[in-house]
Parts: C-alpha cells; sequence; structure tokens
C-alpha cells in the first residue's frame, strides 16, 4: 500500500509540473483534489444518495479530464501502473464521464489537443 501512494504522489508531482498542460487546468484540478479530499462537500453526505453525488461528479470530471481530454501521450509519460491498469481506469472514466454534460466539461478546461 505504501508504494501505491508513493507511485500516486509522483504521478501527481509530475504530472503538475508537465508544462504541456495549461496552468489553468492545474489549478482547477488541484481544487477538485482538495474538494474530493475535504471533509467539506458542497451536498453533505449524510444525505442517501445525493450527498455522494457532488463527490462522485468531481471523480468523473477529474478522470475524463486525464482519460479524454488530455493526449495519451501526455498521461503515459507520467503514469506509472502499466497498460493493463490503464485501459481499466479509462473504462471506468468513459462510465462515469455520462455523469457530466459537455457544457460544464467544454467551459471548465483549457487545453486543447493535439489535432494529429
Amino acid at each position: 500500500m505504501k508504494k501505491f501512494f508513493t507511485q500516486l504522489k509522483t504521478f501527481l508531482t509530475d504530472t503538475a509540473n508537465d508544462e504541456r498542460i495549461p496552468s489553468r487546468d492545474k489549478k482547477v484540478l488541484v481544487a477538485m483534489l482538495a474538494l474530493l479530499i475535504s471533509p467539506l462537500d458542497i451536498i453533505p453526505d449524510w444525505i442517501p444518495v445525493i450527498g455522494l453525488l457532488d463527490d462522485l461528479i468531481i471523480l468523473a470530471l477529474i478522470l475524463d479530464y486525464f482519460f479524454s481530454v488530455l493526449d495519451q501521450a501526455i498521461l503515459l509519460s507520467h503514469y506509472p501502473w502499466g497498460m493493463k491498469s490503464f485501459a481499466r481506469l479509462r473504462r471506468v472514466a468513459s462510465f462515469l464521464s455520462f455523469l457530466v454534460p459537455n457544457i460544464i466539461k467544454d467551459n471548465l478546461w483549457k487545453y486543447t489537443r493535439d489535432p494529429f
């Protein structure tokens, strides 16, 4: 378990220091991670079902950014866990992306994919 958190820290640090990712996107991702980790929520967790929905939407936005918005070459240059887990996590991200409307995703991120 310690190895996983060390790799996660390295992955997040390396991704945060990547110059190909716009600084505004990095700030939004850090804010989302802080909201996800913090005990304070937009919708309190004690409300059944709906209370966990805000955390799920934030997680969906983060995963969607990494696996749909960001070029795979950038993500794979930092991803430490291998292609099998990458493909599995990408499937989860595509499933969760249905929770967030496209208008939010289109207006939230500044990164533009490489056209080639």
